[in-house]
């Protein structure tokens, strides 16, 4: 990190130190400007760099919310896109409320309007009120968050998601994508398939059904971006270049009647 909050006698806090006592200084509004305010410091450039728009996306979202998504979502679901990045996914949703988050202060640019869109952090989602979202997404998130950020979106989740409303995880898989992972200099959390279906298990969801090969790593792969090839893709049994999982999960009774430990 670049800043630093220095000790009576000299010495400095460590980075995990130095949140805590932040957050100990802050309201609750002004620990959330913090986070994003460091957030926008480490992954300052990102989008020029790992992340650069490219008209690609836009069509293979598009594609897959034909050929898959649109498969699984209500036209009378409320879907929460969260770290939606240029909105790939969530512009191409159709359903009654679509609502997407960033902590990148540009991406409502690229937002379609009658998305609701906020900016900030996926830790804190406030503006939402409990028991609204049927369809929650998170498309190559989590890994970039610690794995106490993500117990806490989780945490938060259990409250916002319907009786029946589900997530839906899709991101590297580890196993297949080792060589690959850290490549993106934000990545600071790994996942498998099994340990994510773990860690979610133990943050109060139950999994309802994973694909450890879902799609490439990236769209820089060898593989062309055709609508019709990702449908064949989509339904082969053999997925070439497949570095990256989907995992669907829903709470669990335990968590949702505030038994059992999470």
């Amino acid at each position: 990190m670049s800043y630093s909050l220095p000790l009576a006698d000299g010495h400095q806090l460590g980075r995990y130190e130095r949140f805590a006592c932040a957050k100990s200084r802050l309201s609750h509004d002004g620990w959330h400007h913090f986070v994003l305010e460091t957030v926008r410091a480490v992954t300052k450039g990102y989008h020029q760099t790992r992340m650069s728009f490219d008209p690609r996306r836009d069509l293979l979202w598009r594609s897959l919310w034909r050929f898959h998504f649109s498969k699984i979502v209500s036209p009378n679901d409320c879907v929460l896109d969260l770290g939606c990045g240029y909105g790939d996914f969530i512009n191409n949703v159709v359903a009654r409320r679509r609502i997407a988050i960033d902590s990148w202060e540009h991406f409502p640019e690229y937002v379609d309007p009658n998305v609701e869109r906020v900016v900030g952090s996926v830790t804190d989602l406030d503006f939402i009120q409990a028991g609204t979202i049927d369809f929650a997404f998170a498309s190559n998130l989590f890994e970039h968050l610690s794995h106490a950020d993500f117990g806490r979106v989780l945490e938060i989740l259990r409250t916002k998601l319907t009786e029946y409303g589900t997530l839906n995880i899709l991101q590297p898989n580890y196993r297949y994508a080792y060589r690959e992972y850290f490549d993106d200099y934000t990545h600071i959390s790994v996942f498998s398939h099994i340990s994510m279906a773990d860690f979610i298990n133990a943050n109060g969801f139950d999994v309802l059904e994973i694909w450890p090969r879902f799609l490439p790593l990236t769209i820089k792969s060898r593989l062309p971006v055709s609508p019709w090839l990702i449908k064949a893709y989509l339904a082969s049994p053999v997925k070439p270049l497949a570095k990256q999982m989907l995992i669907r999960a829903v709470v669990s009774a335990q968590a949702r009647q505030g038994t059992g430990a999470i």
